[in-house]
């Protein structure tokens, strides 16, 4: 079966066709000139917490090479190009749910030819699984995962060339997005969801919101529907994800422009009216349609509906009668992730990325400390949201999004939080993905993914994103990831210093910057680095979502996959490949760390299946044969 899911553009190259961004950012203009001071990625890229001090010469150490050699307990696996999944020897994976399996009783298996009903899509594993979090709740294991965005042709099969025909149709799409929370158990080394779980859950585009923070009740917030600005319905494109200390999950609305568009003239002013621009609200929408069939995602109806989407949603797992939350106070920006950690003095420390080219790192602190036991229930809700400034002497600096430094309100700093970042002159990145937190050790990493188009320009506000900083590559085909240490050991501090602990590049074709950094040799090739974890034992998990052509400029790197990374020493090994044209996204382990999860995102036909089958984005189950814990 063909996949034609490409013939539709992706969310990026939509929105440039219809906002065309800048293609250089500073963040590059910093990193080059670093690199101009200090020659080739010296002093830019380096390994682990004493690099700085110790110096490269000490990956040539004897203990340094015994290290690199018992960190990993896996022998690294080659590319592959195949429409299956391959893990290293000694290890096992099984699919352990895809979309259309149901998670209640009663809810008809997949119709590959009808890809199922409207009223079963709310009952059922959705589309495209992405972030996701394990959660250890009296003793049973529940996952809450993320259904990032539908594959129309492939959702609906029996449309003409997947535009919804009628309102059911949107409806379908609506309900196999947003959110489930289910339960699984093990037996006999095999992992199974449990149907009718208490705590199985579906959340849609249709679930009841409430709306917390600056934002809540503000009037750029209120709709017909909601004339209190409090309440919303559905949580849309979700991306990745994140945990917090009290064991609630984080998701994270991503590209929510696409779904909103215009059946006729959309009034809009001031800061509304750069607002769409910025965030890349059209009248035409991605493709989805909605705004033929269900008027609240028509902007000349309802202008101010999409001031609604955008924001990070907390949901608690315990609870599947729960309302979830959306919480204004840590931004309205594309979100991929949200990193979630604690300053040594309790306050909570959220880092975020605005997956767009040209766009920034945010973090946000709380007001309050975090007490085990206590109330969490404004925690997210008062503090402050910062946007990052890096610095050509490799230090960095957290800037604080007040009413003074922005010339706007509060509610509006957390409504257009993008224009906010640009009037204090944030470092524009490329393109902001996953943020990992290391347990270990008191310092972050930031997938930038890629910028393929950098040498033009930045971002719909009209920043300038040179080359330098941690984009240091003018067309940046591979991505690299940027990692800094906050001052004196605290994540709630202003300050920190950063490098790069990787630059993706391809030697086997390269020389120089797109060789990439010296810890990318010909058995670890890969390309637009986008999920990250960090394990309980430091240990970096990379997933890649990038060109899985294995041609060109991408020779060599086969399909997209993912890596594990030793902070301390550089060193990176591929550990899983997954099918043709898939994402590798969304990891987490049960509670033994015996099994690993892993999502697999959008492969081309026939996984899991087989032939004649619909593909179907899944999540597999990887375990060691010995029993032993993955990693």
């Amino acid at each position: 079966m063909t996949d034609t899911r490409q013939e539709r553009p992706t969310f990026d190259e939509w929105d440039e066709i219809n906002f065309p961004r800048p293609q250089e950012n500073e963040f590059d203009r910093v990193v080059e000139r670093a690199i101009s001071r200090r020659g080739f990625l010296g002093g830019v890229l380096a390994f682990g917490s004493g690099a700085a001090v110790m110096g490269a010469g000490i990956l040539n150490s004897v203990p340094a090479r015994a290290a690199q050699d018992s960190r990993f307990a896996f022998k690294p696996i080659p590319i592959s190009t195949d429409n299956t999944v391959h893990v290293p020897e000694g290890y096992r994976w099984q699919r352990l749910v895809s979309w259309g399996d149901p998670l209640f009783s009663g809810v008809a298996e997949l119709d590959h030819a009808t890809g199922g009903s409207p009223a079963d899509a709310e009952k059922i594993f959705g589309e495209n699984t992405d972030g996701m979090e394990m959660f250890s709740i009296g003793g049973k294991q529940v996952i809450a995962v993320n259904h990032e965005y539908t594959n129309n042709d492939i959702n609906l099969p029996e449309a003409t060339d997947g535009i919804p025909r009628d309102a059911q149709d949107v409806l379908k799409l609506q309900n196999l997005q947003g959110v489930a929370v289910f339960e699984i158990s093990e037996t006999d080394g095999n992992w199974s969801v449990v149907k009718d779980s208490p705590f199985n859950r579906r959340i849609t585009h249709n679930t009841p919101m409430r709306i917390a923070g600056p934002a809540a009740g503000h009037d750029l917030m209120k709709t017909e529907a909601d004339p209190t600005g409090t309440e919303s319905l559905g949580t849309f494109n979700n991306c990745g994800s994140g945990r917090t200390p009290w064991g609630t999950y984080l998701t994270c609305e991503e590209n929510f422009n696409g779904y909103f568009g215009a059946t006729g003239d959309t009034q809009l002013e001031g800061l509304t009216a750069e607002g769409y621009k910025r965030y890349g609200i059209a009248a035409e929408g991605w493709g989805y349609d909605y705004h033929k069939w269900d008027e609240r995602f028509d902007t000349s109806k309802n202008p101010h509906e999409p001031h609604r989407a955008g924001w990070i949603v907390e949901i608690d797992p315990t609870d599947a009668a729960s309302t979830p939350v959306k919480r204004t106070a840590l931004g309205r920006i594309k979100h991929e992730n949200a990193a979630a950690t604690l300053a040594p003095d309790g306050r909570v420390v959220v880092y975020m990325g605005d997956d767009e080219r040209g766009e920034f790192i945010y973090k946000f602190v709380s007001r309050d400390i975090y007490v085990p036991g206590g109330d969490t229930s404004t925690l997210l809700d008062e503090g402050q949201l910062y946007v990052a400034r890096f610095d050509d002497d490799m230090t960095g600096k957290w800037i604080a999004l007040t009413p003074e430094a922005t010339g706007m309100s509060a509610a509006e700093i957390a409504i257009f939080t993008r224009t906010a970042g640009s009037r204090v002159n944030a470092t524009t990145m490329d393109r902001p993905e996953w943020v990992a937190v290391n347990p270990l050790a008191c310092e972050a990493y930031c997938a930038l993914t890629n910028n393929s188009r950098r040498g033009v320009r930045a971002n719909a506000g009209g920043d300038w994103t040179p080359v330098g900083g941690p984009n240091p590559r003018e067309a940046n085909e591979y991505g690299q990831i940027v990692r800094w240490r906050p001052a004196d050991d605290d994540h709630a501090s202003d300050t920190f210093e950063w490098d790069l602990y990787v630059m993706a590049g391809n030697p086997t074709v390269h020389e120089g910057p797109y060789a990439g950094s010296e810890n990318v040799n010909e058995g670890n090739l890969f390309n637009s680095p986008d999920g990250m974890a960090i394990d309980s034992t430091g240990l970096i998990w990379i997933q890649t979502d990038g060109d899985d052509s294995n041609e060109g400029e991408f020779a060599g790197q086969g399909n997209n996959q993912m890596l594990a990374g030793d902070p301390v020493t550089g060193r990176i090994e591929r550990f899983l490949t997954g099918p043709n044209g898939s994402e590798v996204t969304g990891l987490c382990w049960s509670a033994d760390r015996r099994t690993m999860f892993v999502g697999i995102q959008h492969p081309a036909a026939p996984f899991p299946d087989g032939e004649g089958k619909l593909p179907r984005s899944s999540i597999i189950a990887i375990k060691r044969e010995d029993n032993a814990p993955v990693g």
